[in-house]
């Protein structure tokens, strides 16, 4: 397969200008363990140039103040990356691992994005009160400073445009810091912007590492305004504690254990294939990925077959092949780490449905893990309790509302839900107790640009997607004049 120059080899793009840094890394193709490329492998000298281009950016060019030039610029980058879909489409599996047709569909959806966010760039109002006969309280919204966005490896197109282009649309300068794992696949969409015309220099800027001296300093630095994080519940909190000494705005989606409550006028069979595709997208590494499956005990024996059965027909390989349902974890190392959960759950649970495992078939430097099913009845198991990053199924049963709610609700995590009914009363009456961000209705992870999209409790702070993405890149300001009366 062949790729552009710049898909294959990276530098740190800081103040304008792409510098090939002192060392380099690769970047491995989690199908067989081959190098598809290199990167610049930089740290915390990096991320000071960065940040001090993008806040001379801030202070020196018009970018903050002019919204007109923000929303050309995300649309004419946007055009760009529509002319390279394809290939940032297949770029994208060999880096990742998932299957070509998920990946087209990111990259649709983080171009959509981009244009969504192009579209508000020039609508961000505030208002005016008449507070006293002639006193004008004005309300503001602006930019907040320069933005850190560190960008996580499972989704890293669309999870870049949906905290990118608020940031941007809003008049924030930017330093981003992508994924080890997937450095060029950022790098291919970044450098599309850089190659729009009128975008001053620093305005954007990217800081690749395989290490972690880079994002240490983004979350330490007193000139980053904004830290926005995609990532686990435990590296937010570490990220939260070090970011309380310059008191920073924080963006954070983090962990989930998504359940799926399921009632008995729901037609299994469909529900079952769609619950073990929701479960195994991105091979199970998507944070909104179905975790854990409630149903009702009426039909809990024949979701359990049939579950098994749709999750078991999943076909497992190299994610450029069309007949694959699902490509390989990210890298050897997460498949270890969620293969050692996963068996610590099959010697801990009621009942072991599936027995997913290393697959011989496949390549032995790769990272492939079929998909497991388990059934359990205790909520404060640890496998019913924490996300595992990986195609592993937890099914439940419940014998009322009260109960499903009740155990669907016993979780620190509350990012997604979904509810499978044509009870449409249900639907809601069972929407609006589930303690989520995010509750689907017969369905499961579907993400708009439109729409917010975060978690109650530990699974994060703010809101990406929407107009409200822009309460975390902006700050609100008052100003008070007192005009007087016409005498």
């Amino acid at each position: 397969m062949t790729f552009p120059d710049s898909h294959r080899s990276t530098g740190q793009w800081i103040g304008g200008a792409w510098i090939p840094g002192q060392r380099q890394a690769a970047s491995l193709n989690p199908m067989d363990g081959s190098a598809i490329g290199t990167f610049a492998d930089g740290g915390r000298d990096e991320a000071d140039a960065a940040i001090a281009a993008a806040s001379t950016a801030f202070e020196r060019t018009e970018w903050a103040q002019s919204p007109r030039l923000r929303q050309t610029v995300l649309l004419d980058w946007a055009r760009k990356l529509e002319a390279q879909a394809e290939d940032l489409a297949r770029l994208l599996t060999l880096e990742n691992g998932k299957v070509l047709v998920q990946s087209r569909g990111e990259i649709a959806g983080a171009i959509s994005e981009i244009r969504y966010y192009g579209g508000l760039a020039r609508h961000i109002p505030g208002h005016v009160l008449e507070v006293e006969p002639g006193v004008f309280s004005t309300m503001l919204r602006e930019p907040a400073g320069v933005a850190a966005l560190i960008i996580p490896w499972n989704a890293p197109a669309v999870l870049l445009a949906r905290a990118i282009g608020p940031a941007l649309a809003c008049g924030c300068t930017a330093v981003v810091k992508p994924a080890a794992q997937t450095t060029l696949l950022t790098t291919a969409f970044l450098r599309a912007l850089s190659e729009v015309p009128g975008l001053p220099p620093g305005v954007c800027n990217m800081v690749s590492e395989t290490g972690h001296a880079a994002s240490a300093r983004l979350v330490e630095s007193p000139l980053v305004d904004v830290l926005s994080f995609t990532g686990s519940t435990a590296t937010g909190k570490r990220i939260m504690a070090t970011a309380a000494e310059t008191m920073k705005k924080l963006s954070l989606e983090l962990g989930g254990k998504s359940c799926c409550v399921v009632f008995p006028d729901a037609d299994i069979a469909a529900t079952a294939s769609r619950i073990a595709a929701a479960a195994t997208i991105i091979s199970g590494q998507q944070c909104t990925a179905a975790r854990r499956v409630l149903v009702h005990g009426s039909v809990y024996d024949a979701m359990k077959e049939q579950l098994r059965a749709a999750l078991a027909a999943i076909a497992v390989g190299d994610g450029m092949n069309p007949a694959m349902g699902m490509g390989p974890l990210i890298d050897t190392a997460a498949r270890a780490q969620v293969q050692g959960q996963v068996e610590r759950a099959f010697d801990l649970c009621d009942e072991v449905v599936l027995r997913g495992g290393v697959p011989d078939s496949l390549p032995a430097a790769g990272a492939f893990l079929t998909p497991s099913l388990v059934a359990h009845g205790d909520t404060a198991a640890f496998f019913c309790q924490e996300e595992i990053f990986g195609p592993f199924l937890v099914l439940e049963r419940f014998e009322d509302e009260a109960e499903a709610v009740a155990k669907a609700n016993h979780t620190v995590f509350g990012l997604s839900a979904s509810v499978w009914t044509t009870d449409g009363a249900r639907a809601l009456r069972i929407a609006r107790a589930l303690r989520n961000g995010t509750v689907w209705i017969n369905d499961h992870n579907r993400l708009f640009a439109e729409a917010e999209t975060g978690g109650y409790r530990q699974s994060g702070l703010g809101r990406l997607h929407g107009y409200d993405a822009f309460a975390d890149f902006t700050e609100l300001k008052h100003i008070c004049q007192n005009a007087g009366r016409v005498a």
